[in-house]
This record gives structure tokens, C-alpha cells and sequence, in this order.
């Protein structure tokens, strides 16, 4: 039993079988069905929310574009309350591919990985309201396939850097998400051997975040999408006004909109005070 076979083949699966890669195949089905539904409890878990309701004692669905992602977070309380949901976002999804492989293998990963994603876009705890899956999407792809993610990582940077469009860099890469992975996957993995699985799974992944995505598209059809910038607020720890929010890019779950209303400022004192309409 080494781990290039529990990779491909799962931990569990193996166990039962005394070390043979040999499984039935309810059990893989049942298997990949346990790692999905934990998966998208883990995805649910909204560290966004999290950090803005313990730390700011607020919901950062109340500002900018409403959504609980890191993008909205960065521009409504700065660099470190993003960098912390970052991080939440990174770990629940590398658990999640972790407990698909342990449970199924490869199959597994990649169906817990997508669970997760969906997870955190509809999450059960907060009223199904969540972020755009992003920065889920791209840390499953990187425990998934180190070499997929490297490659769509820079069209990404390369589109974002010359257009200043996170939204856009981040369809792009999605929509070419399937294909590199189809090509090289198997090189990356030592043949083709969940390739079916792997390919229809990343098209399901790729048609759920471009779906998320559709008032983006819209804004980018018309010239509306606002461009992205690093010019707000990097304090995290301090009890400082948050900046007023620009529209985000990515992880949004609605347009911004002007009655939206604004994060508490606190005064000298330490008081809160409110804005007026």
C-alpha cells in the first residue's frame, strides 16, 4: 500500500480490500457520495462571514457587493481581513480533496472537491447566500493538479494585469479549465485512468462558477465592470472605519448597489456612528 495507490484508489476502499486496488463499485459510489456531502458542509463554512461577524461584530454581506468572498472583504476592511478568508477558503478546500481521496481515490477528490465549491456559493449555514467560488475553485485545482492550475494561474495573471478584470480573468480560466486539464492530466498522473471522471467534473465545476458569474458578463458586454485596484484600508486587527467598497470582481453574489448601506464608523471615543443616506 503506498500513497500513489491510496491517491488513486482511496484509503478506505483499500482497507476493506486487505491492500488490493480492487473495489466494488457501489462501494466507490456510496463512498464519493459520503465525501461529497462532507465536503459541502466543510465548503459551507463562510470565513468571510466568520471573521466580519467575531471580529467587526458585523456580516459583510451588508456592504459592497453583499457577497461573503474575499474580494468584498478586501475592499470593505483591507488586506488582512482578505488575507484571513483567504486562508479559511484555501484550507476547507484542500481538506475536502484530501477526505475525497482518503474515501475514493481520485474519483473521490475531484466530486468532493466540486461539493465544496457549491458548498461555499450556497452555503446551508448562512442562509445560502455565499461567494462565487473562485478561490475555492482554484485550490481544489491545485490539489487536483499542480500543472492545470500553474498553467491557467498565469492567463489569469496575464489577463487581470493587462485588463485590470479580475471577473474576466477568472472566466477565462474556468472556461479553460476542462481542456487543460483533459491534456494533461494524464501526463501528471501516470496515465488516464480517472479521466472521464476528472473531465466531466471539471466541466461541471467550470459551467457552475461561469454561471456565478453571469451579472460579470453582463457589466463586461456593456463596459460597466468595475476594474480592480489595491487603494483601500490594510488594517485588520484596529477598530478603523472600513473603507466605502467599489463593486468586486470576484466571489460577488449581486451588483453593488448605492442603498446598499456602509460599515459603522467609530470616532476618537470608540463610539459607533452611522451614515446618512
Amino acid at each position: 500500500m503506498t500513497l500513489n495507490n491510496i491517491r488513486q484508489n482511496g484509503l478506505i476502499p483499500m482497507l476493506i480490500a486487505n491492500g488490493s486496488s480492487g473495489s466494488p463499485l457501489w462501494l466507490i459510489v456510496v463512498l464519493c457520495l459520503v465525501g461529497g456531502v462532507a465536503a459541502y458542509f466543510l465548503g459551507s463554512m463562510n470565513f468571510a462571514v466568520i471573521i466580519s461577524k467575531y471580529k467587526f461584530h458585523d456580516d459583510i454581506r451588508r456592504y459592497g457587493s453583499g457577497n461573503g468572498g474575499m474580494t468584498n472583504m478586501l475592499r470593505t476592511y483591507g488586506k488582512a481581513a482578505a488575507g484571513f478568508t483567504l486562508l479559511g477558503d484555501a484550507a476547507k478546500a484542500a481538506v475536502s480533496v484530501l477526505i475525497g481521496t482518503l474515501l475514493a481515490g481520485e474519483a473521490g477528490a475531484f466530486i468532493a472537491g466540486l461539493c465544496c465549491v457549491i458548498g461555499h456559493s450556497f452555503p446551508i449555514y448562512y442562509g445560502f447566500r455565499g461567494g462565487k467560488g473562485i478561490v475555492v475553485s482554484a485550490v481544489t485545482i491545485l490539489c487536483l493538479d499542480p500543472l492545470t492550475f500553474l498553467v491557467l494561474f498565469l492567463i489569469f495573471v496575464i489577463i487581470v494585469a493587462s485588463t485590470k478584470y479580475l471577473s474576466l480573468g477568472s472566466i477565462i480560466g474556468m472556461l479553460l479549465y476542462p481542456l487543460f486539464l483533459n491534456r494533461l492530466y494524464p501526463y501528471t498522473h501516470g496515465g488516464n485512468r480517472e479521466g472521464a471522471v476528472a473531465t466531466i467534473v471539471s466541466i461541471l465545476n467550470a459551467a457552475f462558477v461561469i454561471w456565478l458569474h453571469r451579472e460579470n458578463i453582463k457589466r463586461l458586454m456593456k463596459g460597466k465592470e468595475n476594474k480592480f485596484s489595491l487603494k483601500k484600508k490594510d488594517k485588520f486587527l484596529k477598530e478603523e472605519t472600513p473603507a466605502e467598497p467599489e463593486e468586486t470582481d470576484e466571489d460577488e453574489v449581486e451588483e453593488d448597489t448605492t442603498d446598499a448601506p456602509k460599515p459603522p464608523r467609530r470616532t476618537g471615543n470608540g463610539k459607533k456612528t452611522t451614515y446618512k443616506k
